[in-house]
């Protein structure tokens, strides 16, 4: 007698025709708090400060109703979430996302194989955990979000969303239109596929409206909270002549509003007392006065930024892109 397979939660919802609602924004929120450094983005407080992620996971859920540390830092990340997500009756999610290794068409294989090895690890770790699903986001190029795809579906079964990024030219960076990726995606069989990070709601609703008149899976959608323009359609090329000098081509990209309180903090007018914003904006006025506060080891490090950074670990596919983004 075969025994039944158990049901999954996720793929459950999405066959009643339910609207999930994910968020995300988590490295962004926990550098605003002064528990992340930007420019490497690597979220050591998931081990140092577990009871803030925690927080942050509850917080979310309230609002919606390094590498020699790698595998620490995945399953404790993943206790986390899985803590809040049996508390609170929702879907607990793994997560992989683009690996800045891929380099395109002419890669080598042991490039490919690389990053194989990584998402296979990671999703391992997820399963191991119990997910729901997993998410794979943030790429750039349709080729590596197909491998993502496959090791999620074929090496470890799991309900898998696809989400990619499209740049200021319409286009993944490996040259495909947003129809023909999700297409391809949706071919390779994601269960969920669509567009996070990067676009703005004005510059990535066109692209939902476009898709959804020819993919049949669900869609997802996650844009970041800025104000995009046709003109300037992703964050990453909104500009601002007000920035002071030594900013990345007058870009507000994680600069403007702690540079902007760094420089009233300067200022020779400025009060004897202050305060202003959130804990990452003080941070950047005690830091203009002189002063280290503990929080001071995770101010901004645009250095290892992947494509606006200087490190010499970086990869050129990536930083000659930085004007595309």
């Amino acid at each position: 007698m075969e025994c039944a397979q158990p049901r999954n939660r996720f793929l459950e919802r999405l066959q009643r025709g339910e609207s999930i609602v994910c968020a995300e924004g988590y490295v962004f929120e926990l550098e605003r708090r002064g528990y992340l450094q930007a420019g490497p983005f690597v979220p050591l407080c998931v081990l140092e400060h577990p009871q803030v992620v925690r927080q942050l996971h509850l917080d979310f859920l309230r609002l919606v109703g390094k590498e020699d540390a790698l595998e620490q830092l995945n399953l404790a990340a993943l206790r986390i979430a899985k803590e809040v997500a049996d508390e609170t009756g929702t879907l607990f999610a793994g997560n992989i996302c683009n690996s800045n290794l891929w380099e395109g068409k002419d890669q080598s294989a042991e490039v490919t194989e690389s990053v194989r090895e990584m998402f296979v690890e990671q999703v391992k770790w997820a399963k191991q955990a119990g997910v729901d699903f997993v998410i794979a986001e943030t790429f750039g190029f349709l080729g590596e979000a197909l491998l993502a795809n496959e090791v999620i579906k074929e090496e470890f079964d799991l309900p898998s969303v696809v989400t990619i990024v499209i740049h200021q030219d319409g286009k993944t960076r490996d040259g495909y239109s947003a129809v023909e990726a999700l297409l391809a995606l949706e071919k390779a069989g994601a269960d969920v596929v669509g567009f996070n990070c990067y676009r703005g709601p004005a510059t990535m609703l066109p692209l939902i409206e476009s898709v959804a008149k020819v993919i049949k899976t669900p869609l997802a959608a996650l844009p970041v909270p800025y104000r995009t323009t046709e003109q300037e359609p992703t964050f990453f090329c909104l500009k601002d002549d007000q920035l002071p000098k030594g900013t990345v081509n007058g870009r507000p990209f994680r600069w403007r509003s702690t540079a902007s309180c760094a420089r009233a903090s300067r200022s020779p007018s400025s009060p004897s007392v202050q305060g202003a914003g959130r804990p990452h904006h003080i941070r950047s006025m005690a830091e203009a006065l002189g002063r280290q506060p503990p929080a001071s080891r995770f101010s901004p490090d645009i250095s290892k930024h992947f494509a606006f950074g200087t490190n010499a670990i970086l990869k050129p596919v990536n930083l000659d892109h930085k004007d595309k983004l």
